[in-house]
């Protein structure tokens, strides 16, 4: 049996928690449990705290002076090579230290080594994958950077795929995604702050930012929502982006999501804030507005009227995505008066047989088209295609033949099918298609009345909603026309380049002397 995420939250709250590990009276002013002198006693606690976990490995051994040590790792998760080459030989070999200094200075050969002096510390870097060394006699415990989990190498997204453009994605790993923002934007400015979120998942999110771009009220806008984010486990940033959102009930989607570092770091150079969490390969952009989801990152990597020219295209389809059944209903229904004749006629003989009126021969159609695509999309890849397209030929043309349908209503149904697939982000095509069905029913009940009336709730909610106090519909409304020639065409990059239009001005002729300076 499948439980709700709630139901786990209440079960383990009311059973026990991983914060309570303070298991003997002598805890800090922290509520912290300090490690003992005694290697044994240690020892008890830690047994008890991983009982059960057959993965946890005690690797108990002797060092010089004849004092015993545990080594505590995960199998699977340290690099049992580097383990034993850079930590157990060198303490086998009995090499000295200065006293005082901790275990890994002079005698363990590795760099991102720390010293923890609490149980929930060694329990909590044990967890995170890195060995921790114990030794009889000291307070202290050795922390060694070996971890080494299985990760997924950095392919082509395949959600976000352009013709034009570079071919890495992020992957489920943190730090390769961080890396792949610091390939790109080499500079101390890209500020990183790394949090644990989920009491129990303990999930690392990375918030990035480029200092003096973006505005220091929007960073710490984003560190006190994250702050305030109590759940036991965040698995995606998906959760993050539910929680993070400023109106969870509109069907919009408020914060940018994307599988491209190239996308991420424009942008941080447009003063956004990208939040990164250890495994999932999706980056979360805040704030953003309704128009970033209509632009796609191959308009600024091929010419600018190319880019132009097919942005004009997607919100042309867009209207037809979101109105196209809804304006056929509403004509078929109520204002026959604005047909021409003769497409009137060859309407009215190809509905002569269908026993349904057109609102309800749209939502069938629509309902079952939306049905074949989900069915397209769970299939395996190699049939799931062929099973979404062939599927809906064969079903169009029965329900022609059988008389259920009508050829026109087939053919808009097919071309908003095709409209909603234009639309670059997903999340916005789901709203979109979500959508189309109430103003659907508006129309058939209203006309196009009904449709003005739908299109009128929905333009209002838009001006009304906010990503992190922006308001979702700039720059055209608050208007700010300076913004606004980038979000209606793709504005060529020697006109919004200061540098490049002084160079152009200065180098206009062949004969020119270089500047030197």
């Amino acid at each position: 049996m499948i439980f709700s995420r709630s139901w786990k939250k209440r079960k383990l709250r009311s059973g026990g928690h991983l914060s309570s590990l303070s298991f003997q009276p002598g805890s800090d002013e922290r509520g912290l449990t300090p490690l003992s002198f005694e290697l044994e006693r240690n020892l008890h606690i830690l047994r008890n705290i991983f009982a059960d976990c057959t993965d946890v490995l005690f690797h108990d051994f002797w060092i010089s002076g004849g004092r015993r040590a545990i080594l505590i790792y995960i199998n699977g998760t340290a690099n049992q090579e580097e383990l034993n080459q850079q930590v157990l030989t060198p303490l086998l070999e009995g090499r000295r230290r200065s006293a005082g200094s901790p275990l890994f200075h002079g005698i363990i050969p590795v760099a991102s080594g720390s010293e923890i002096g609490t149980i929930e510390e060694t329990v909590r870097h044990v967890m995170d994958g890195n060995p921790v060394i114990l030794t009889d006699g000291e307070n202290t415990a050795t922390s060694v950077g070996l971890t080494k989990w299985e990760t997924r190498s950095v392919e082509e997204p395949i959600a976000e795929s352009v013709v034009r453009g570079p071919r890495e994605g992020f992957v489920e790993t943190v730090d390769i995604n961080t890396s792949l923002l610091r390939k790109r934007l080499r500079t101390p400015l890209l500020k990183m702050k790394s949090y644990k979120l989920g009491s129990i998942s303990h999930t690392e999110v990375v918030i990035a930012y480029l200092q003096g771009v973006a505005e220091k009220a929007l960073v710490d806008e984003v560190e006190k929502r994250l702050h305030s984010i109590r759940i036991d486990g965040v698995l995606d940033s998906g959760d993050l982006e539910e929680l993070l959102q400023d109106n969870p009930y509109s069907p919009f989607p408020q914060l940018l999501s994307t599988e491209r570092p190239d996308i991420a770091c424009s942008q941080l150079l447009e003063g956004r804030v990208v939040i990164l969490v250890e495994g999932s390969p999706i980056a979360v952009v805040a704030p953003t507005t309704f128009y970033s989801f209509l632009q796609s990152p191959e308009d600024y990597y091929e010419r600018y009227f190319f880019g132009t020219v097919i942005r004009w295209l997607r919100y042309l389809f867009l209207f037809i995505a979101l109105l196209g059944p809804s304006f056929y209903v509403a004509i078929v229904s109520f204002h026959q008066e604005m047909i021409p004749t003769a497409l009137l006629l060859t309407m009215a003989n190809s509905r002569e047989l269908v026993p349904f009126p057109a609102l309800l021969e749209a939502l069938l159609m629509e309902i079952t088209f939306e049905a074949l695509r989900e069915a397209g999309v769970r299939l395996p890849k190699q049939v799931g295609a062929a099973v979404s397209i062939v599927g809906a030929l064969v079903i169009g043309q029965a329900a022609i033949e059988a008389g259920l349908v009508s050829s026109p209503m087939v053919m808009v149904v097919a071309i908003t099918g095709i409209a909603s697939f234009i639309i670059p982000h997903y999340t916005l095509g789901v709203a979109i298609r979500i959508l189309r069905f109430p103003i659907m029913l508006l129309s058939g009940i209203f006309g196009i009345m009904g449709l003005m009336l739908g299109l009128l709730m929905l333009l209002t909610h838009l001006f009304t909603l906010r990503s992190f106090g922006v308001p979702y519909l700039s720059p055209l409304a608050p208007l700010n026309l300076q913004e606004l020639s980038d979000v209606m065409a793709r504005v060529p990059l020697w006109m919004t380049d200061a540098s490049v239009d002084e160079h152009r001005g200065k180098n206009t002729g062949r004969d020119q002397e270089p500047d030197t300076t």
